[in-house]
């Protein structure tokens, strides 16, 4: 069974409400709850309203189908937020030198479905306790070299290390001078 709930026009930009709404989406129910509870994301509040209405819906709709649905087994199937109006709620801010900066105040639309079917395995998915998965993850993050800023000061030490052959000009003014002074005391 299936059950869904909107809420719309919410104070907030859609981009930071899909913050949240990412967090929770293919979660149980009572798990998406706390994590809006426990949220410090303003729009955490109201897509906590709009999962408890569709809790209800649902609770509702297995009343009308005369069927018994058990609250603990939904899951959010779907959640999603879409861009509200802003054209009738612009605003004038004041700026430097009598100048006004225009604001937009966004609204959003979200939209939250909660399913007590089977969820859907996802394809090549393993469970997060197997054995095969974590020592592959190690010996994969080993062979990767960090690049950038990180690995200067190694790559400098490495070449530092490393002593030029006779031929070769030294890599560095110090290696230099030390490879001078080892020989004055060799041929001494």
């Amino acid at each position: 069974m299936e059950a869904t709930a909107s809420a719309k026009y919410l104070r907030g930009s859609a981009q930071k409400a899909r913050l949240v709404v990412d967090m929770i989406r293919g979660k149980d129910v009572n798990q998406a709850l706390a994590i809006l509870r426990f949220s410090k994301k303003r729009a955490a509040a109201k897509i906590e309203k709009c999962m408890r209405s569709a809790i209800a819906n649902a609770n509702e709709a297995a009343e009308k189908a005369n069927v018994s649905i058990d609250p603990d087994d939904l899951w959010v199937r779907t959640a999603f937020v879409d861009v509200g109006p802003t054209k009738n709620m612009r605003r004038v801010r004041p700026a430097p030198q009598g100048r006004a900066y225009r604001e937009q105040r966004h609204f959003c639309h979200v939209t939250i479905s909660l399913s007590n079917d089977e969820r859907p395995a996802a394809k090549g998915h393993k469970p997060q306790g197997s054995a095969e998965a974590k020592p592959a993850k190690l010996a994969e993050s080993k062979k990767r070299k960090r690049g950038g800023a990180a690995a200067a000061p190694r790559a400098k030490r490495a070449a530092k290390k490393e002593e030029p052959e006779a031929g070769e000009k030294p890599a560095t003014k110090k290696a230099s001078k030390k490879k001078a002074e080892s020989k004055e005391g060799t041929e001494e």
